[in-house]
């Protein structure tokens, strides 16, 4: 428990001691908007915390195999959702969606907290309106146990609404089942885990005579911190569950496609 000023933001990070949760923790304690009542791990119980502290908002950082109940547990409380936790399906983010629309709750899902993979995923959905031929490669650490990411799920997606014309459709065999990697809305993800890796992802397009490559690269997970503050800010300021750390950047309208 960290005291502090009473008209500071109430913060709960769950998933305190992993390494993202522990950078979380020290963010939050050093920032003037905001007080950290609760640092929780695997042992502790999220509902109760949230009673106890009257936490406002919750970030949720633990496992793709229990952040929908987290989840839940945080949005039935009626306490905001910073969710960076991946593993999320469609039919569980669409559930998510509407108990924060009833509840007139601002929360927001994050598949990425760095400005730079936001801007990443920006960019690649610009080029997919002229580029419609893209894959996508992406790297992380071997901890990391869902695959693909949601960075990588997020920018198919970006992309798939983007796109104007039609990848082409090649007669292939595949001699090894999964050489060519996943396809999500036609676009094809190939996953990586591996040592020596934090986070890294490339959008591949290309075209007659070129490529294009859009590549972006976290090194140091401080670099998640900003919008960590950035999404802890801006749920306070929303009524509904948000996807995507773009729809909280000032500048991300001259970004946005038709």
């Amino acid at each position: 428990m960290v005291s502090g000023d009473m008209m500071q933001i109430r913060v709960i990070v769950n998933g305190a001691y992993g390494k993202m949760g522990s950078l979380a923790c020290d963010t939050i304690k050093n920032h003037p908007d905001f007080q950290l009542v609760a640092g929780l791990g695997r042992d502790d119980n999220l509902q109760d915390a949230i009673a106890d502290t009257s936490a406002q908002i919750v970030i949720e950082l633990t496992r793709a195999d229990c952040v929908y109940e987290n989840s839940l547990t945080i949005i039935n409380s009626g306490v905001h959702p910073v969710i960076g936790a991946s593993g999320l399906l469609d039919k569980q983010i669409q559930t998510l969606n509407d108990m924060c629309a009833e509840k007139k709750l601002g929360g927001i899902i994050v598949p990425n907290f760095s400005i730079g993979a936001v801007l990443m995923m920006q960019f690649a959905a610009i080029a997919a309106r002229f580029l419609p031929e893209v894959e996508i490669i992406e790297a992380h650490h071997q901890q990391k146990l869902d695959a693909p990411s949601g960075t990588a799920i997020k920018t198919a997606e970006m992309i798939a609404a983007a796109r104007r014309g039609s990848k082409n459709q090649l007669a292939l065999k595949e001699l090894i089942p999964g050489a060519r990697g996943a396809s999500l809305h036609d676009v094809n993800i190939h996953s990586l885990r591996l040592p020596g890796v934090l986070a890294r992802q490339q959008v591949l397009f290309g075209s007659q005579g070129e490529t294009l490559s859009i590549t972006h690269d976290s090194i140091d997970r401080a670099s998640f911190m900003p919008g960590v503050i950035l999404a802890c800010q801006g749920v306070l300021k929303i009524n509904t569950l948000y996807y995507g750390l773009e729809h909280l950047l000032e500048d991300s309208v001259s970004l946005k496609h038709p």
